[in-house]
C-alpha cells in the first residue's frame, strides 16, 4: 500500500481535524481571557479502507488515540477525491473535529481543506512534502508527513535486481504493478524503481505494467498479460495489492514467479516474505508513524496557529533473512 502518499504516503500520512468553536464561540473564549479549547476529537482520512494496511491503521490509530482519551471518527473515501473534500468539509463545519490527520487521495484537492483548517486553528496531519501542496516548507497549524518515495522506489528496484541475478542468472522479463494515477509520489517512485532496477540487473527488463488499485482487479489484470506474455517471471509492485494479486494470478495459471518485491510490508506481505514467495518488502513502518503522528498532533493541539513540522514515515527492507 502506498500510503502517499502511505500510501502513506504510503503512505502514511493522516489528517486531525480539531474543529474550532463558531466566531460567537471564539468571542466568548476571549473574553474569558483564554481561547476556546479544541475537543479531543480526531478525524483520521486514508485513501480507503479497502487496503487492509489501512484498515489496520485505523484499528490502530484509534487504540493508540483511545487510550490516550480522544474520540477517533474514521472516514472511508475509498479512493475518491472528492467524496474525501466533502467529508471533511463537512466534519470542520460541525465542530466535532478537534484534530485532522489525512492521508490525501490527491494532495492538491485538500487544498481548500487546509485553508479551512488554518482559519480555524484546527491542526492537521497530511500526507506528503510541503511542495506538494505548493508551500516552500513548513506551514501554520499543518504538519506534513511523508513517505520518501524515491528512498523506497529504489529500495525496491535494488532488491528486484538482486533477486533476478540471484536466482535468474540476471536475466528477467518485469511486470511493474504500480500504484493509480495522482497519488502522492508516483512518478518518482517509479522512475527510482526502474532506474535501481536497471543498475543493478541490467538483464531484466519491464515488459509490462498494470494498475492495482486492489487486490481483486490486480490478479485479473495480471493474469490477462500472463496469458499474453508466459515469459514474465518477475514483478516489483508498488503496493501490497500488487504483490498479492500477483501471487494469485499467478497460481490461477499454474506458475510461480521466480522474484517479486512488495512496497507496502502488511501482514499477509511478510508472512509471504518469510514464506519465501516475496522476496522482499519495502515495509513501512506504520505503528512508528502512527505514534509520531498522533503525539506530534497533540502538540499542535496546544498552539494550533504555530508552524508544523515535516516528518518522514520510517521504512525497512524485509527479506526471509530477517
Amino acid at each position: 500500500m502506498r500510503i502517499h502518499h502511505l500510501r502513506p504516503a504510503g503512505a502514511i500520512v493522516t489528517l486531525l481535524l480539531l474543529a474550532s468553536c463558531s466566531h460567537a464561540s471564539d468571542a466568548a473564549g476571549s473574553s474569558a481571557g483564554k481561547p476556546a479549547a479544541l475537543p479531543k476529537t480526531l478525524v483520521f482520512s486514508p485513501l480507503s479502507l479497502a487496503p487492509p494496511a489501512l484498515k489496520g491503521l485505523s484499528e490502530g490509530v484509534k487504540g493508540y488515540a483511545g487510550g490516550k482519551g480522544w474520540e477517533v471518527i474514521v472516514q472511508d473515501p475509498n479512493f475518491d477525491s472528492s467524496t474525501q473534500t466533502q467529508q471533511l468539509t463537512e466534519v470542520l463545519s460541525s465542530g466535532r473535529a478537534g484534530a485532522g490527520w489525512i492521508i490525501a487521495v490527491a494532495p492538491p484537492a485538500i487544498l481548500p481543506i487546509i485553508r479551512t483548517a488554518q482559519s480555524k486553528g484546527i491542526p492537521l496531519l497530511v500526507n506528503g512534502r510541503p511542495d506538494e501542496y505548493g508551500f516552500a516548507g513548513p506551514q501554520p497549524g499543518i504538519t506534513f508527513d511523508y513517505v520518501d518515495y524515491a528512498a523506497g522506489g529504489k529500495a525496491l528496484g535494488e532488491q528486484l535486481g538482486n533477486c533476478v541475478n540471484q536466482k535468474m542468472g540476471g536475466k528477467a522479463e518485469v511486470l511493474a504493478a504500480q500504484s493509480s494515477a495522482g497519488q502522492a509520489g508516483k512518478k518518482e517512485f517509479e522512475q527510482a524503481a526502474a532506474a535501481a532496477l536497471k543498475a543493478t540487473a541490467p538483464g531484466a527488463t519491464i515488459v509490462q505494467s498494470v494498475i492495482a488499485k486492489d487486490r481483486a482487479g490486480a490478479q485479473t489484470d495480471i493474469g490477462n498479460v500472463l496469458q499474453g506474455k508466459p515469459g514474465l517471471s518477475a514483478v516489483m509492485a508498488s503496493n501490497d495489492e500488487g504483490a498479492l494479486g500477483a501471487i494469485g494470478a499467478f497460481a490461477a495459471a499454474g506458475k510461480t514467479p521466480q522474484c517479486v518485491t512488495d512496497f507496502g510490508g502488511n501482514d499477509e506481505v511478510l508472512k509471504n516474505v518469510t514464506g519465501g514467495k516475496i522476496y522482499a518488502s519495502i515495509a513501512l513502518q506504520f505503528q512508528a508513524d502512527m505514534t509520531q503522528s498522533f503525539d506530534t498532533l497533540v502538540t499542535m493541539q496546544a498552539n494550533p496557529r504555530a508552524n508544523g513540522q515535516v516528518l518522514i514515515v520510517p521504512q525497512k527492507v524485509v527479506t526471509a533473512k530477517g
